[in-house]
């Protein structure tokens, strides 16, 4: 199954923008048929890879990642990266789930820190002190520095906004060209609304060195209780005409989610124009944002 990186280089070398998507592994009535079903449907859209969450929020089913990452690329013949979290993760841990990767022939892995376990109250401490700690993972860079040594292909995270705990964009960037140096060979951002945000975030990665692939993360807005949770959980801020449609449609729950979906597509469309290593969907295992955001790029003949 194809590397990645390669992907990345293979598209900027024939001006093509890689498209990709994520789903989450199933959970509750998400029965494994039912997300081979979802990524049936994703497939027939020629997503450049799929990537697989390791349950978002700290919970979840995690050994469904690396099954359900496998059932794309056997089945379906597709690239994928499975998430692998370290948050909490020790060697054992950390041997478990490489050895489930590999058993599936999974060689994609996006590395990142993670929600800290509820009630974790090392987190200060950490930070203070990396070095003192006997924790084998503290960081995402920990984990790709290892992941890179066992063979395997290593993305990060990128936060344009920078980390909800990050309050400073010099070390966000900083931060950033860590993980470049430890061995991450593409990026791909969290979630944001404003597309000038992004581009500043983009010209000062390059200043500061970091010329890895860099792919656009970006998630539409649904309802206004999911547009509350993420600004919270994700620091992203709000631009004013996200604000005036959730005022518009407020009291319409259908229109607000095809508002939300429209004005993704636009965002997409826009970073496209503006000659982006990469566009990733968060399709919320909702097949029907990865098709509107596809059928907006084609109708403007940016893919």
């Amino acid at each position: 199954m194809r590397n990645v990186a390669h992907i990345f280089h293979s598209a900027a070398r024939a001006a093509k923008k890689p498209i990709s998507f994520e789903v989450f592994p199933p959970k509750g009535d998400l029965t494994h048929e039912v997300a081979r079903e979802m990524a049936s449907h994703l497939v027939k859209l020629h997503p450049d890879f799929i990537s697989v969450t390791y349950s978002a929020g700290g919970g979840g089913n995690k050994q469904a990642t690396a099954a359900i990452a496998s059932m794309i690329q056997d089945d379906f013949a597709v690239p994928t990266v499975a998430h692998l979290t370290c948050a909490g993760m020790d060697e054992a841990a950390y041997e478990r789930a490489v050895g489930e990767l590999q058993a599936y022939g999974v060689h994609n892995v996006l590395a990142l820190r993670g929600d800290l376990p509820q009630g974790d109250t090392s987190a200060k401490a950490v930070h203070q002190d990396h070095d003192m700690q006997q924790q084998p993972f503290v960081y995402a860079c920990d984990l790709m520095q290892r992941l890179v040594a066992d063979g395997f292909c290593v993305g990060g995270a990128a936060y344009p906004e920078g980390h909800v705990t990050c309050f400073d964009d010099a070390a966000n960037i900083q931060h950033l060209k860590l993980k470049q140096d430890a061995g991450a060979s593409f990026l791909i951002t969290q979630l944001f609304f404003d597309n000038d945000c992004f581009y500043r975030f983009r010209e000062a990665a390059l200043k500061a060195g970091v010329d890895v692939p860099l792919s656009c993360g970006i998630m539409p807005f649904l309802s206004k209780a999911q547009i509350q949770r993420m600004v919270f959980m994700c620091g992203a801020s709000l631009p004013a005409p996200i604000i005036k449609l959730l005022a518009r449609w407020e009291s319409d729950p259908e229109s607000l989610r095809q508002a939300g979906i429209e004005y993704a597509c636009n965002q997409l469309v826009d970073l496209a124009r503006h000659g982006v290593d990469g566009l990733h969907v968060y399709t919320m295992n909702q097949p029907d944002i990865a098709h509107a955001a596809c059928s907006a790029l084609r109708a403007t003949g940016q893919v």
